[in-house]
């Protein structure tokens, strides 16, 4: 889909949308076209139930007295209360109404619609933002019906008073779109495709942005030490990686310390020996989501050229049962000389984790570091499918998380970390074993995951389980692959630590 933003005509050609706010109040622009076609606009407005509110859209067709196919009166609420996150969707609400139509063109007039409390924000930019975050269709493996109605919309413009403002930010905005598109195709990816070497070669793309590209193979992992990531991926046919992406944007008399992105990988999940049931197993092709948000922000954070050094640090692992896979009962040594009784097989994540988060560690010493991961299925009878879970050593960093989710509608929510929960992982006959029991199981998982963390080091981990997927289109999204957490780790590091 082609953006455009201007500032001198609105186009006479496709469909036209004007703004009207509570009680039916029109903007300037809808009211210079009520005007042309005599008053079509108001008599629509006072035949039907529209008021103006937040979300809601009239339709008006070929009205006489202008050559647009249709104008759509966008209702925007009250003016004092309008968010960021109201444009996007309403930008997302519009390109799956018009493409729905079979439009093919639509111009948006953001004449004298503005974020309230944000003067940075942009409503045009933020229309066509999420008008392009709608866009995106998992439609790789198709061969019928790509060229449908459901994405007929093939240009789409901005009128605005300062055409080139919007345009420039809307160009920014566009980058972090495109690291949310990376992450959902990745994982949208079928398993026989998406496997540890196949999502390693992936970053590659990254490398053309700027970004440092090193690739472990299993030779490597073993020399290390990852013996508990390792472990997980030994009952494959596919060989295990983990691959360290570096961007550095700070400027070069910047002495702080990189922050740190950790993912989990596993590109299927059968539960290995302590095997899955099968119904749902499909689902676990995207049990790497933790590793396909951090590769997908590490994309934005380069595409828009972010003022920051970061490290990216994935493990790629498929956990499979076979002759050769871990049994439970096992005892492992990870990376950090710690050893493991793995109890069940299917509480893997963890066991990457953990190797990865003191590799990382020991190598860039960060100054912070945040892992992700579809970790608990625990997580998701907690919080459901709209908020992840977060768990910390740090007050700081969850107000900041917290902040910039709400500012981009990637909500988090802190849960607790007590010893209680913690000496649930005691074991008799290893440091710790990898699971805590049935009760409060993403809590016992969180703990597991801080005994590898160093001591001060500030520290979350965000739990995906449950917002990584969707079996529910939102306005921004269609079903499946959401790519949350891009949006979110890329606001959490504009708003906090760029030069």
């Amino acid at each position: 889909m082609k953006f455009s933003f201007v500032s001198d005509k609105i186009p006479s050609t496709g469909a036209i949308v004007a703004t009207v706010t509570d009680g039916g109040q029109l903007s300037t622009t809808a009211q210079q076209f009520d005007n042309k076609t005599g008053g079509a606009l108001n008599r629509a407005i006072n035949s039907s139930s529209f008021k103006g509110k937040k979300g809601e859209l009239l339709e008006i067709l070929a009205p006489s007295g202008i050559e647009n196919s249709r104008i759509i009166l966008a209702g925007l609420g009250n003016p004092n209360e309008l968010k960021a996150t109201d444009f996007e969707n309403l930008g997302g609400q519009l390109y799956k109404d018009l493409s729905a139509k079979g439009e093919k063109v639509v111009c948006f007039c953001a004449d004298d619609a503005s974020v309230q409390g944000a003067s940075g924000d942009n409503a045009g930019a933020l229309i066509a933002y999420g008008a392009l975050l709608r866009s995106y269709r998992f439609d790789t493996y198709k061969t019928t019906s790509k060229n449908d109605t459901k994405n007929s919309l093939d240009e789409f413009s901005v009128f605005s008073a300062d055409s080139a403002s919007t345009e420039s930010a809307y160009t920014e905005l566009s980058k972090v779109a495109e690291g949310v598109f990376f992450t959902r195709q990745l994982v949208s990816e079928p398993p026989n495709e998406l496997y540890p070497a196949t999502f390693a070669a992936q970053a590659k793309e990254l490398e053309s942005l700027g970004v440092k590209v090193t690739v472990l193979d299993e030779s490597d992992i073993t020399k290390l030490g990852m013996n508990a990531l390792y472990a997980v991926g030994m009952g494959s046919e596919r060989e295990s990686k983990v691959v360290i992406m570096e961007w550095n944007g700070a400027s070069e008399k910047s002495t702080e310390k990189p922050l740190a992105f950790v993912g989990k990988g596993v590109t299927f999940d059968t539960g290995g020996i302590s095997l899955k049931p099968a119904a749902g197993m499909e689902d676990m092709k995207f049990d790497m989501g933790g590793a396909g948000t951090v590769f997908g922000l590490m994309k934005a954070l380069a595409g828009r050229k972010a003022k920051v050094n970061v490290v990216g640090a994935c493990g790629l692992v498929e956990n499979m049962p076979s002759a050769n896979a871990q049994r439970p009962g096992d005892i492992v040594k990870s990376y950090s000389g710690k050893t493991i009784e793995v109890l069940n097989t299917d509480a893997e994540g963890r066991l990457v984790l953990a190797d990865v988060l003191s590799y990382t560690q020991e190598k860039y010493n960060p100054r912070l570091v945040i892992d992700l991961a579809t970790l608990t299925g625990a997580m998701i009878i907690a919080l459901g499918n709209d908020i992840a879970g977060i768990f910390s050593n740090n007050d700081t960093l969850c107000e900041q998380l917290s902040s910039a989710g709400l500012s981009v509608d990637e909500r988090v929510w802190r849960l607790p970390l007590a010893d209680c929960y913690d000496k649930l992982l005691d074991c008799d006959a290893a440091d710790m074993k990898n699971i805590g029991g049935r009760a409060a199981g993403s809590i016992t998982a969180a703990q597991f995951l801080q005994r590898f963390i160093d001591k001060d080091r500030p520290w979350v981990h965000i739990d995906i389980a449950g917002v990584a997927w969707a079996t529910k289109e939102k306005a921004i999204a269609a079903k499946g692959a959401t790519g949350f957490g891009v949006r979110l780790l890329d606001r959490f590091v504009a708003d906090n630590y760029e030069d």
